[in-house]
């Protein structure tokens, strides 16, 4: 098995209202137990550094956590709130989210995901959360043989 593929949306949030973190935590934990796909990243560069950054979290602290305890989704978002006193920034979160909608890939990654969807570049799909969804899915299909 080549391994799992991620298809949490970066566009998903839970209770806590953080998007990208039932993705993120979905990545780690999967590394954790060594079954994410070897073209993913368990805690990469861009959206994944946001939201740790986002939220004030210790990068080595939060990925020694999930890979320690494998918490529940609900464990890791108390976890989290443990981490920040018990609340979380509203005013950061709401920051953190509309930085995660708004951003866009480059031109090259935008042509390369939409090419290998069969999608024409008509500039219609910018944003990075609906071109990775896109990613993911052509790569989960893919991984299916």
């Amino acid at each position: 098995m080549a391994g799992m593929i991620p298809t949490i949306s970066s566009g998903v949030s839970g209770p806590l209202g953080v998007l990208h973190l039932p993705r993120f935590w979905s990545k780690v934990l999967m590394d954790s137990k060594g079954v994410l796909h070897e073209d993913y990243p368990a805690c990469g560069a861009g959206f994944d550094q946001m939201v740790l950054d986002g939220l004030g979290l210790d990068k080595e602290a939060t990925l020694a956590y999930i890979a320690g305890n494998s918490p529940t989704y609900p464990q890791f978002e108390a976890w989290v709130l443990a981490q920040s006193g018990g609340s979380l920034d509203q005013n950061a979160v709401a920051e953190l989210n509309a930085a995660i909608t708004g951003y866009n890939h480059d031109d090259e990654t935008r042509g390369s995901i939409l090419g290998a969807s069969d999608i024409d570049d008509d500039g219609s799909i910018l944003d990075a959360v609906n071109l990775n969804n896109l990613d993911d899915w052509y790569e989960f299909h893919a991984s299916l043989g």
